[in-house]
């Protein structure tokens, strides 16, 4: 079982106590074809296509609930539920961790991340992909010398091909609790799946 899917599994069953072998079922039958479309992310030098995998189980579970007749703010809550839950570190560890990244920017170490990372998001091979550009100059970045602008986003790309591009900013909520999780407060004037031309993330170090 990929690590996600526990998460899933466990807030279907808090939320559908009586049917939940079944969302999960049907969710797992819409995952085989929509996974097809994502396939390409396992092996992709882009990592910000990691995060596919999960979104393809994440738009098949939408899917499921759609077909059930749940509206839009019942899908969004269950979704925020899994998705906030799955994000949180795991150990004490893990929260060190997401915090000392963003301390690492103004080092050597982490200028030579950023220039690595910015290599590999700025081209994608597959047109389903995230093409990303990595923003450095301090005056853009509140001081910060790290942003991100998303060009293209491979979560709309997917939600947008099988007809589900309402419910796609939902995963844009989350945001904001990762950014909180390593110390950041995220600045953003818009995002794709609302209709802007990218998604442009700005940070602010939180303090302590």
């Amino acid at each position: 079982m990929d690590n996600y899917r526990k998460y899933f599994a466990h807030f279907v069953k808090e939320n559908y106590p009586n049917s939940y072998v079944n969302v999960l079922s049907a969710t797992e039958n819409h995952f085989t074809i929509i996974s097809k479309d994502t396939a390409f992310a396992k092996t992709s030098k882009n990592p910000i296509d990691k995060r596919l995998d999960f979104c393809s189980y994440f738009l098949a579970l939408i899917k499921t609930l759609d077909e059930r007749g749940e509206s839009f703010e019942n899908i969004r809550k269950i979704c925020l539920e899994i998705t906030i839950e799955y994000v949180q570190p795991k150990n004490k560890l893990q929260s060190i961790f997401k915090r000392l990244l963003p301390k690492l920017i103004p080092t050597w170490l982490g200028q030579i991340l950023i220039k690595s990372f910015n290599k590999r998001v700025s081209i994608n091979k597959n047109s389903e992909g995230f093409i990303a550009n990595i923003i450095t100059n301090k005056h853009e970045t509140f001081g910060l010398g790290y942003g991100v602008d998303i060009i293209e986003c491979g979560i709309c790309k997917l939600f947008s091909k099988h007809h589900y591009s309402k419910f796609a900013s939902i995963l844009c909520e989350v945001d904001e609790i990762t950014s909180g999780l390593a110390g950041l407060q995220l600045i953003r004037t818009g995002t794709i799946a609302n209709g802007a031309k990218k998604c442009d993330f700005r940070f602010k170090m939180v303090e302590p």
